[in-house]
């Protein structure tokens, strides 16, 4: 069997869905098919989550317009209401939670709101595919993929979930299963979600606990190119890539897949294919254990939206040791990863995603013992297989702040001049 998942730009309108199903059609195999939600619905529910949580009733109309999006979606595809009515279902239960005087956490409201974008989506796709195929059922992953109670960035119990998916999913019943990526359950029954863009790793989580083949990852470009087309112009494809540069260039900040993907699918061998859903005959880029690179590139990587906090110790003491503990201990307690890491004898760097309020409360909780200072706005960028030419060509014009080197990698914390 094969996994294939579908990103939220592949499935965003009718179209996109009758080509998604072309796509399923060539293949004869066992297919677990993960879906995100259509185009910028998640952006979208996060508005209604912000004004919601602010006590706005202009959320109300924010989700009206999600609302009106997904019918008109299913009214081009369906001449009955059949699938309309299991779209209202859903939409009657979120309007029913965010009408109750409840409001928890961010993290935790954002779990049960935003998630429904996924539910949404894989109730059309799999309603579509049920005209052109005979034996395709929808699932709902939220009650078979099971994690720990750590909102916006759960981490999966695999022996519970295991169980669950194997009893579930049965390709002696159904050939094909349409289920959704990002999201996931408690078991308790509390909505969880695996991080955002989650949905590659939803489909290496089943591929590992099914045996799949391969993971087919269907987007709106070639395959891994050595750069974002949108910043650099020329960026070439990249025909085959190890898993270990894969991990390099997701932990840099590439954004083709998501950072987890990769374990799951090296813990079994298992191949990860990124190909286009413009083009679905061409070959696109093959992530697995053997590959080769037949031309070395320079790999680009530019992770935006950055701050660079500055940490010392207020005595001058080393930073090193029982402070180290205590620095990286705030940041697990508050939920910010690290992106970059530089330490001296006396100074610890770290560059992290600028994500307000997490990193407020962090630059004070380390102000009780620590001076701290901050760049916002900066950005880390990144090459792999570097040259002279390469890191000029990315750090002209920027206003260098931070440099780390390896062997293979360069990295850089900039902001423009």
């Amino acid at each position: 069997m094969k996994v294939y998942k579908f990103g939220g730009a592949s499935v965003k309108d009718a179209a996109g869905i009758r080509n998604l199903s072309n796509i399923v059609s060539k293949s004869e195999d066992n297919l677990v098919i993960v879906v995100s939600a259509f185009g910028k619905t998640t952006n979208s529910l996060q508005n209604v989550l912000k004004l919601w949580l602010a006590g706005e009733e202009a959320y109300k109309i924010f989700l009206d317009e999600i609302y009106k999006y997904h019918l008109s979606v299913s009214a081009e595809l369906f001449t009955d209401l059949k699938t309309a009515d299991k779209i209202d279902i859903y939409f009657d239960r979120l309007r029913v939670y965010l009408q109750s005087k409840r409001k928890g956490l961010y993290d935790f409201e954002y779990d049960q709101i935003v998630s429904y974008g996924e539910i949404w989506s894989t109730i059309i796709v799999a309603e579509y595919l049920k005209t052109v195929f005979s034996d395709v059922e929808w699932i709902d992953i939220r009650e078979n993929l099971i994690t720990d109670g750590r909102f916006r960035d759960a981490n999966v119990l695999w022996n519970e979930s295991s169980g669950r998916l194997l009893q579930k999913i049965d390709f002696k019943k159904n050939r094909i299963y349409v289920t959704q990526g990002f999201i996931a359950g408690t078991v308790a029954g509390q909505t969880t979600t695996l991080g955002r863009e989650g949905s590659d790793y939803s489909a290496a989580i089943l591929a590992n606990i099914l045996d799949a083949e391969c993971v087919m990852v269907w987007k709106d470009v070639p395959g891994i190119m050595n750069s974002d087309p949108k910043w650099l112009d020329d960026a070439q494809k990249l025909d085959e890539i190890s898993y270990r540069e894969a991990v390099e260039m997701t932990f840099s900040g590439a954004k083709v897949i998501h950072p987890k993907t990769i374990k799951p699918l090296h813990n079994k061998n298992i191949a990860l294919y990124v190909r286009s859903f413009l083009n679905p005959a061409e070959q696109g880029t093959v992530i697995k254990s053997d590959a080769t690179l037949k031309k070395i590139l320079p790999v680009y990587i530019k992770k935006e939206d950055q701050i660079l906090i500055s940490i010392l110790p207020k005595d001058f003491s080393f930073v090193i040791g029982d402070n180290l503990s205590r620095i990286f201990h705030s940041f697990m307690v508050h939920g910010i990863k690290v992106n970059l890491v530089e330490a001296s004898a006396i100074s610890l760097d770290v560059c992290v995603d600028d994500e307000r309020p997490k990193v407020d409360a962090l630059i004070a909780d380390l102000k009780t013992e620590f001076s701290v200072v901050y760049n916002e706005n900066v950005e880390m960028l990144s090459v792999r297989h570097y040259t002279s030419e390469s890191i000029a060509r990315i750090t002209s014009g920027r206003e260098i702040l931070l440099e780390q080197r390896t062997r293979s990698t360069v990295r850089f914390v900039v902001r423009q001049i």
